[in-house]
């Protein structure tokens, strides 16, 4: 497969090379979704002592069932605000891994045709149509790999579009549903 050790070791590196870059790919990942973790945690805290307060504070119960409405929205924008950031994240590195694949898949593809072509110079006569053969394969798979490529990254907007459309639905609703809970304890 390899004419010179050269060779081999080239691919080699070129490999070890790709892990790394998978590899700090996936750290940076886990690095940010660990920092928006720890904020999360610490902002929970400080939300939780102070809408705590606010609560104890309460004079009577309908103060308390307005204040306890109020705290609904912000919750509910700073989990939205969480689940955005934390997929953002995930789409992030998908992307990056997914750009590493593609050149690693690229230069995999140029490796095998320059291998098919110096097996069709050192073939027998009549190999031809072999040698023809399976390059046709390999067309087919690069095609079939770019139409399942493209339909992944259409399949990825899509569902960012859903979630988005999501996400606002559900902070409109726990809005117009705190606002008349609001609305309510202040008839009383």
């Amino acid at each position: 497969m390899f004419n010179t050790p050269e060779q081999f070791a080239a691919a080699n590196k070129a490999s070890v090379e790709a892990l790394l870059s998978l590899a700090n790919t996936a750290l940076a990942s886990a690095e940010r979704v660990a920092a928006l973790n720890l904020n999360t945690a610490r902002s929970l805290l400080e939300d939780s002592v102070n809408n705590t307060k606010a609560l104890l504070g309460a004079k009577d119960v309908q103060e308390a069932v307005a204040v306890q409405a109020s705290m609904a929205q912000p919750n509910v924008e700073k989990a939205v605000s969480y689940s955005r950031s934390f997929y953002e994240i995930s789409a992030q590195s998908q992307e990056e891994m997914a750009k590493l694949l593609e050149a690693q898949y690229a230069e995999f593809q140029k490796t095998v045709a320059g291998l098919l072509d110096q097996a069709a110079k050192n073939a027998p006569a009549g190999s031809d149509v072999a040698v023809a053969a399976v390059k046709s394969a390999l067309a087919a798979a690069n095609s079939a790999f770019d139409s399942l490529n493209k339909a992944a990254k259409q399949v990825a907007e899509l569902t960012e579009a859903n979630v988005a459309a999501a996400t606002n639905a559900t902070v409109k609703a726990v809005g117009a549903t705190a606002a008349a809970a609001t609305a309510t304890a202040k008839k009383k």
